[in-house]
């Protein structure tokens, strides 16, 4: 506790020492006697609460203040780590260290003495402030990971059946006509586990591929889903670390594991869809227990070959075309201590890839949706409308005899009888269960998902006895990223469109980013630059990104390609290489690190990546001509006067070396942020050269466009900076007048939509922008509400020849929280260590509110009309910008009281933490 005391007038040492003493006993007491007035939470070890496995031993702790006060800084921090959960035991503490003089909370790394694998800490963070206050957090825990092979002792991976070497293919070509022949069963196993002591203490770690459920004593582990997540499984897999202390019972216990293929392996089977052809190998499984009990001992059950087999009562399961089960071949009881096991075979010891602990949330179930209506097509046929177009799979309660069948259909859009259509979105896909006597079951599908709204339910009884379905729920399940921002407002149509995009976002928040729920569910990249400051405002995802970042490290090529779907599943050949390799796309390895770590102020998104940038530049150097890079998609679906598809609109060329040309930029503010010089320079002079190219080849002096002048065309240049200083009050008076003269319509796409708003948003053309997306009479995300969209649609005019739940096409919900919102950093700002906050528009959207969990803690600010109100978290500041004027009220004190000036802006007011009430 640091306590200020003024000297002037005290008479003597006596009196010097007392306040000394007080100092030193205050001090020494703040554990004790910490202030109300400040709390540590939040605690986040690297990046996450209480994390089980990391991959480090050197481990990063962040945290937040939250305090009842204003103007609250942090002047110091202390962090303690030991290996006992109390921390007064000196001789257990691994690191103390001491009190830090510092404002940083976030990412403070652990220095003390070296940690071992597998191994749990307890760790505790106090803090002092600027007003004289301290406080501590409550006990944190975190457990090491198994960082090595040596680390996972005599586990190995079991496996039913081996795939044969020469069909094995990690990266088939989207052309390929090779086909798998043979059905392989899913496996499930079991191990017979004898605890006749107390368990203190029991940690698993498990890794099943492609995808398993875990069991002990016939009952799940948890309730995460397609676990653990994708990875590119030839270089890499993930395990993930329980604790199931409070799980076993004494004496006989059964450990029992199921796996799916996910996109490990891909089944060929006939009347299935298939997207592609990936097979890294049958699914396969490794695993470790350690218990330790309460006299001491310890016990190690690893997947040995000692484990047992069998063939799975999932006799299908695809990512691309649905799930089977057929309850005849395992009863219910199969994983559960009574069962007789002695009939099961003996598993196959195999190699696998190296294993790394899953640091993102786990998919779970996050909603869930009744049927809101049902139309009976006929004596055996129904189909129910869940009201929502979501990712997700059926739950489903049904009465039923031995040998009926139940089959069904999930589907985004009805075709002309009222009956599912899959034609455009991955067909034939379903779920079906096989009765193996007669009765009443729950059952849902495990190992699969879908993007729909509706289900066809087709009955198939085996005799003359009826099915009768109970209940059926569609689950949607995503991501378990953590919300942390909202927008309303008093206009309508923005709420509702904020609520599509917010659809398109959650239903393609797996463990990767997809570009739709069924078709496809691949890793485009692009979305990650241009829809990534869109779901950052909504949604916790540094680990996300952070996995995504990984996911294009993995998939780098030996010539340094970054390829436009990551993990890479297929190698796309279609038309030569256009849907490999596309600069847009590829760039995400750099524009995306470089916005999550200012988004999250980790540095570690610039140093883990920083290779894999510099490899991709030197690729795209080597691609370029006469430094203009002329390959890939452009502005894909823009709006021409065809299908939309291939950029129609913008000269080839334009937008590919538009963002190379960002990415050049980027570099050099990464190359001088980590103090690399040489490479920084080399960035520096590549700029100029491409600068100058890109002016010379597509820049016409005498109109002031580039290329074809269409709105893409304008804008990326004015964006990134292309544009001669000189000339961009006529190249963005062009960019307004094509607007204009299409009645304020836009044109771009995928790629142009978002540099589109971000440049009118510079040019302070917000009105702009609004008049742009208030229309619903014309393709655009109001127009997709008007045909009846629940989720954002591949194409603008929510074509039903394309995709109904999409995510690449978002971008105006940045410019809600940015500029209706008026949320975002000052330059120069990292995790929103200074937010600026500028509302627009504040005469047209008389009510806005919006919320955002930024790393330091609770942003708010929101507006009703007459009043303002705003949060600013502790450990952090605030410039806030309204109209122009000197009458305000802040908290009952006039202007006065605070920092502020007057600017062409309006009036910036420089506020500290806390909350504030203005009129």
């Amino acid at each position: 506790m640091k306590i200020l005391y003024k000297m002037k007038g005290v008479k003597n040492y006596r009196s010097v020492f007392f306040y000394i003493f007080v100092t030193f006993i205050l001090t020494g007491l703040s554990g004790c006697f910490a202030s109300k007035k400040l709390y540590v939470e939040n605690v986040l070890i690297e990046g996450r609460v209480n994390p089980l496995g990391m991959n480090t031993l050197t481990p990063s702790f962040s945290w937040q203040l939250r305090s009842d006060g204003h103007n609250v800084t942090q002047t110091d921090y202390r962090i303690t780590v030991s290996t006992d959960a109390d921390l007064s035991k000196l001789q257990e503490i691994v690191w103390d260290s001491d009190w830090v003089s510092t404002d940083q909370s976030l990412y403070n790394i652990y220095n003390g003495k070296d940690l071992d694998g597998g191994t749990t800490y307890y760790a505790r963070v106090a803090v002092k402030d600027n007003q004289g206050n301290v406080a501590e957090s409550t006990v944190q825990s975190f457990h090491t990971g198994l960082l090595s092979e040596a680390d996972w002792g005599r586990a190995q991976w079991i496996t039913k059946e081996k795939l044969p070497d020469s069909l094995i293919n990690p990266l088939p070509l989207s052309s390929s006509k090779l086909r798998i022949d043979k059905n392989y069963d899913l496996p499930v196993f079991r191990k017979n586990v004898n605890v006749d002591k107390k368990v203190a203490s029991s940690i698993a770690y498990i890794s099943g591929l492609g995808h398993y459920e875990l069991l002990l004593n016939g009952q799940p582990v948890d309730s995460a889903m397609l676990q653990p997540g994708w990875t590119k499984y030839d270089k890499e897999a993930y395990y993930v670390v329980y604790d199931l202390t409070d799980r076993w019972q004494q004496g006989k216990n059964t450990i029992g594991v199921l796996l799916g293929n996910g996109f490990y392996y891909i089944p060929p089977i006939k009347g299935r869809y298939q997207k592609h052809k990936v097979a890294f190998g049958l699914p396969k499984l490794k695993m470790k227990v350690v218990n330790t009990y309460d006299d001491g001992s310890k016990e190690t059950i690893d997947s040995d070959s000692t484990w047992k087999v069998h063939q799975s009562p999932i006799t299908f399961s695809s990512m691309y075309g649905g799930e089977d089960y057929d309850e005849h071949v395992l009863p219910t009881s199969w994983s559960q201590p009574e069962y007789d096991d002695t009939a099961w075979g003996n598993v196959l010891l195999v190699e696998g890839p190296p294993l790394r602990a899953q640091e993102t949330e786990p998919v779970r179930i996050m909603e869930r949706f009744e049927s809101q209506a049902v139309d009976r097509i006929d004596e055996r046929t129904r189909v129910y409308d869940f009201g929502q177009n979501a990712s997700g799979i059926v739950h489903v309660e049904m009465k039923g005899n031995q040998g009926d069948t139940v089959r069904i259909y999930p589907a985004e859009l009805l075709n002309d009888e009222g009956r599912a259509n899959q034609k455009h979105s991955g067909s034939p896909y379903y779920y079906q269960y096989i009765f193996a006597q007669d009765g009443e079951i729950s059952w849902r599908p495990r190992f699969t998902y879908y993007g729909f709204r509706y289900a066809e339910v087709r009955l198939m009884p085996a005799g003359n006895k009826e099915i009768e379905i109970q209940k059926i729920t569609a689950e949607h399940i995503r991501n378990g990223a953590q919300q942390v921002g909202s927008f309303q407002s008093s206009d309508t149509l923005f709420n509702q469109i904020h609520t599509l995009i917010n659809w398109g976002i959650k239903s393609n928040m797996v463990s990767v980013f997809t570009d739709c729920p069924h078709r496809e569910k691949l890793g485009w990249l692009e979305q990650l630059h241009l829809m990534g400051p869109s779901v950052q405002y909504n949604f916790d995802v540094e680990r996300l990104f952070a996995k995504s970042l990984a996911d294009m490290r993995q998939s780098q090529t030996e010539e340094g390609l970054v390829p436009e779907t990551a993990p890479e599943y297929v190698h796309f050949d279609w038309g030569g290489d256009v849907f490999r390799d596309s600069p847009e796309w590829g760039s995400s390895s750099i524009i995306l690190a470089w916005y999550a770590y200012q988004w999250y102020g980790n540095k570690a998104f610039l140093t883990d990546n920083y290779e894999m940038m510099k490899k991709y530049m030197h690729y795209l150097q080597g691609k370029a001509k006469d430094n203009v890079l002329y390959h890939g998609l452009g502005d894909w679906y823009d709006l021409g006067p065809e299908r939309p598809g291939f950029s129609q609109l913008t000269t080839p060329g334009i937008t590919a070396t538009a963002i190379y040309y960002y990415n050049l930029k980027i570099l050099s503010q990464i190359a001088a942020l980590l103090g690399d010089n040489e490479y920084k320079s080399y960035a520096d002079s590549l700029q100029n050269k491409v600068y100058q190219a890109f002016n010379e080849k597509f820049y016409n002096e005498r109109d002031a466009v580039y290329g074809s002048g269409s709105q893409t065309a304008l804008a990326m240049p004015l964006y990134v900076g292309l544009v001669d200083e000189a000339n961009k009050d006529k190249v963005l008076a062009n960019l307004i007048k094509d607007i204009a003269d299409r009645d304020t319509s836009f044109t771009a796409g995928d790629i142009g939509h978002r540099y589109l708003l971000q440049t009118l948003q510079q040019a302070g053309r917000d009105d702009l922008i609004y008049a742009m997306h208030r229309d619903d009479t014309r393709p655009g995300y109001g127009y997709q509400i008007r045909q009846g969209a629940t989720a954002l649609t591949e194409s603008w005019a929510a074509l039903p020849t394309v995709s109904n739940n999409h995510f690449m096409l978002g971008h105006l919900m940045e410019w809600f929280h940015t500029r209706l919102g008026g949320l975002g950093q000052e330059t120069g700002s990292i995790a929103y260590k200074h937010i600026r906050i500028a509302p627009k528009m504040l005469d047209v959207v008389k009510q806005r509110a919006v919320t955002y969990e930024s790393p330091y803690g609770s942003v708010m600010f929101e507006h009703d009309g007459e009043r303002f109100h705003v949060d600013i978290p502790a450990n952090s500041r605030c410039t806030l910008v309204l109209p122009k004027s000197v009458d305000y009220r802040i908290n009952g004190e006039k202007l006065d009281a605070y920092e502020y000036r007057l600017t062409d802006a309006g009036v910036e007011i420089q506020l500290g933490s806390g909350k504030y009430d203005i009129k």
